[in-house]
């Protein structure tokens, strides 16, 4: 399917949007705190915010640049704020008040009038009208003044970066890292947000993608700091429908203990994240998507307790490669699963009170193994309680395995599927009426062939058909890598041991984590994602919205009707003739300069063929064949094969192929996939149309078996060519051609003297 990465918008659709919208507005802060911002009105907006510590602060923040939207729904860049006004009512509570020192204050980051970066501090309450928790705000940035006090310094109002307003809990003592003697709670409300005066109104990208049948995936880690309006909004604008898999995350959803940096053993959604998702499934349901929620059993490793943590036999905890790093649950601790169900139930019960489906998923749940060492973390406290003198070492899942250990595996195995069982049915309880639970799988991780026998404990049979209402797959580690066969491999597997149809199962592709990798991954993603349709998978994501915006990955629709060129795998009836012309032709812009100098580019990378084969109609009955065949190709409305006389094979043009004749590719190790071709010096040829039963292929020089055509000239390996290996093939072929004209012109008259009427082809670019 066609997609693009749009780095800027470029008259496509926009609208205009308040300066200062609600929507657009981000909070940020120091973890353990934790706060989140929803809007309530078009020109209001909420925020709740938990404290743990004295010196702890969160920033309600605008960004002149918007450097978190997609490229085609992002607000323009303004830093100019002179002669413009915003006006709002505040109200706050467990918060600093306004009149207070190290009250609410808005930071303004930017430049002076001689370039200077600069930072000025603007007191609120110099600004305000009304009472310390609930005043009328007016800020005129050209007559803006900082300091405590007025009057102050002038700030400097033609160049700001950024804005924010500081929030701190009642108690706070700038630069303490000392605990508060309890949790506390505060608010803030912005009511009436308003701007005028020069540039009140800010370019806003309004582009409306039409449904193109994929999903998208977002997690709650990625953006805890936006608004749920601003995620949902580019979700719809960018052509996505349907489910939304929503990642609760690892880090910010709890609550913590109120004495120590550790979760609630209970487990316990905090409230700016309540609110969020309150917030986040209400719009959904509202727009017609079906938020998913996902829970993983992996927690940020400063706040999890350390016996629910795994470990590997040398009593290492098991860590993921995150900065900070998390932690993996054990499924054998009784407190961990406790807290994963406790977690489940409150999610259910936000997802009904917002009148959404109950849609859940439990998010790659493994026992980990420690990527450095290949040790697997299955000795973990409950572990070594529950399976004692059982318990074999396993200190590298690369080794070979005895059947002591492979029957240690089993058992892990069992354990987690019996966790993934309680957890299913805790969000089936919790419940009021139906509830579909997902498991998601990431196959490069369980299925690492230098780990052969980790399925046992990573991949249990008891996922087996119909213990899940579906099961998703991802896969992007291989997909990014190329690493097609393994991908393949994979979903045989899979498929053979848990025996999910193929209408029970969902594709998760993705995703790009740096993105300098942008331009070669996103090609891989999209046509991912174009492979699973055509496997018949009627749920695929795209994995993850951060992503998707950064980098401008735009999915656009294609209907149907023209999905493919319409083709006749038949062949040109007719013997051709000597007398038949062939014409390779190129396109090439040529501009003359006022000096007669020339400056030419070349528009194609490769010649495409034209020919004549009218000369090649020697009789009426000959004549009555071509007349039926262009009727039923529909003149060159549906595509056919021919052989050009000239050049139809890989040896020379004309001789018997060889399997040496061609080179089509270097192996590497990874990739499975080579399309043939033809090579004319620098020229590259891809066949789409070879001939059947005509192919031989060869490794550095060897004749090769295990390979199989798929269509369209694709060679694929069983097990991928080995890294630097020379992959050559010889064949015959047709040329994938159509009707140059929607009309034959034969003349009986002059057909009868001898004249050769003129039937033009045109050769068809195949997507290979």
């Amino acid at each position: 399917m066609a997609f693009w990465l749009a780095s800027e918008r470029r008259r496509q659709h926009s609208d205009w949007i308040p300066r200062f919208d609600p929507r657009f507005w981000t909070i940020n802060f120091p973890r353990p705190m934790m706060a989140s911002v929803v809007t309530t009105a078009h020109d209001a907006m909420r925020l709740d915010l938990e404290f743990y510590h004295e010196g702890e602060l969160a920033g309600l923040i605008w960004d002149s640049e918007d450097t978190l939207d997609h490229p085609l729904l992002a607000y323009e860049t303004r830093k100019d704020y002179a002669h413009c006004i915003l006006r709002f009512r505040w109200k706050s509570s467990g918060l600093v008040p306004l009149d207070q020192p190290n009250g609410p204050t808005l930071t303004i980051e930017g430049r002076d009038a001689s370039g200077t970066p600069r930072s000025w501090y603007v007191r609120l309450w110099n600004y305000a009208e009304g009472t310390p928790t609930d005043a009328s705000i007016e800020l005129p940035f050209s007559k803006l003044q900082s300091g405590y006090t007025l009057p102050g310094e002038a700030i400097h109002a033609g160049d700001i970066d950024r804005m924010f307003i500081s929030l701190a809990p009642v108690g706070y003592v700038e630069g303490s890292s000392n605990r508060l003697p309890a949790r506390r709670s505060g608010w803030a409300e912005m009511t009436g947000i308003s701007c005028e005066g020069e540039v009140a109104m800010l370019e806003i990208g309004d582009v409306m993608i039409p449904a193109h049948g994929e999903q998208m995936a977002t997690a709650y880690d990625d953006a805890f700091n936006q608004t749920p309006a601003r995620l949902l909004r580019q979700v719809e604008q960018l052509g996505y429908r349907g489910r939304i898999v929503h990642y609760v995350g690892m880090s910010h959803y709890y609550r913590l203990e109120d004495n120590m940096t550790r979760v609630r053993y209970g487990g316990e959604l905090c409230e700016p994240a309540r609110k969020w998702h309150a917030d986040f499934f209400a719009r959904a349901v509202d727009m017609d998507f079906a938020p998913i929620a996902s829970l993983s059993y992996e927690l940020l490793a400063q706040d999890c307790p350390d016996w629910w943590q795994q470990r590997d036999w040398n009593w290492n905890y098991g860590r993921t490669g995150w900065d900070p790093p998390s932690a993996l649950l054990s499924p054998l601790s009784t407190p961990a699963m406790q807290f994963l169900r406790s977690i489940a139930a409150q999610f259910v019960t936000l997802m009904e009170d917002a009148g959404a489906e109950v849609l859940f998923q439990i998010g790659e749940p493994w026992w980990w193994v420690q990527p450095d060492t290949g040790a697997p973390c299955l000795f973990d406290y409950s572990a070594r309680l529950f399976w004692g003198s059982d318990l074999v070492a396993i200190t590298d899942m690369r080794a070979p395995m005895n059947d002591a250990q492979k029957a240690l595996l089993d058992r892990a195995g069992q354990a987690l599927s019996d966790s993934t069982d309680a957890l299913a049915q805790a969000v089936r309880d919790a419940a009021t009426g139906a509830a579909e639970v997902m498991l998601l799988a990431f196959t490069p991780t369980v299925l690492d062939p230098e780990m052969p026998e980790l399925y046992r404990a990573n991949l249990p049979v008891g996922w087996a058909y119909p213990a899940f209402d579906r099961l998703q797959l991802e896969d992007y580690d291989w997909l990014t890598q190329g690493a097609d066969a393994l991908r393949r491999q994979a979903l045989e597997f899979v498929d053979g041991r848990l025996g999910y149809p193929t209408a029970s199962q969902d594709y998760l592709a993705g995703f790009v984590l740096d993105p300098d990798d942008a331009h070669t991954f996103w090609p891989r993603i999209d046509r991912a994602l174009d492979e699973a349709r055509e496997r018949g998978v009627g749920h695929r994501f795209v994995w993850a919205l951060p992503q998707v915006s950064r980098d401008g990955y735009t999915r656009l629709p294609t209907y149907e009707e023209d999905e493919v060129s319409p083709f006749d795998d038949v062949t040109y009836p007719l013997s051709l003739g000597t007398n038949a012309s062939a014409s390779p032709e190129f396109s090439t812009s040529v501009a003359v300069t006022a000096s007669g100098h020339e400056r030419r580019n070349a528009l194609w990378s490769d010649a495409r063929m034209r020919y004549d084969v009218g000369p090649g109609v020697r009789s009426q009955s000959e004549l009555r064949v071509l007349l039926e065949f262009f009727r039923a190709r529909y003149g060159p409305a549906r595509g056919f094969r021919l052989r050009d006389p000239h050049d139809f094979s890989s040896n020379d043009g004309a001789e018997a192929p060889t399997a040496g004749d061609e080179i089509i590719g270097h192996g590497d190790g990874l990739s499975a996939d080579f399309q043939l071709r033809r090579n004319y010096g620098e020229q590259r040829r891809p066949i789409t149309r070879p001939e059947e039963g005509s192919i031989l292929v060869s490794i550095d020089g060897v004749p090769a078996s295990g390979w199989t055509h798929v269509g369209k000239g694709l060679i694929r390996f069983d097990v991928p060519p080995s890294s630097g290996a020379e992959i050559r093939a010889g064949f015959r072929f047709d040329v994938p051609v159509r009707f140059a004209e929607d009309r034959l012109d034969i003349s009986g008259a002059t057909f009868a003297a001898g004249e050769a009427p003129s039937v033009p082809l045109v050769e068809i670019r195949e997507a290979s």
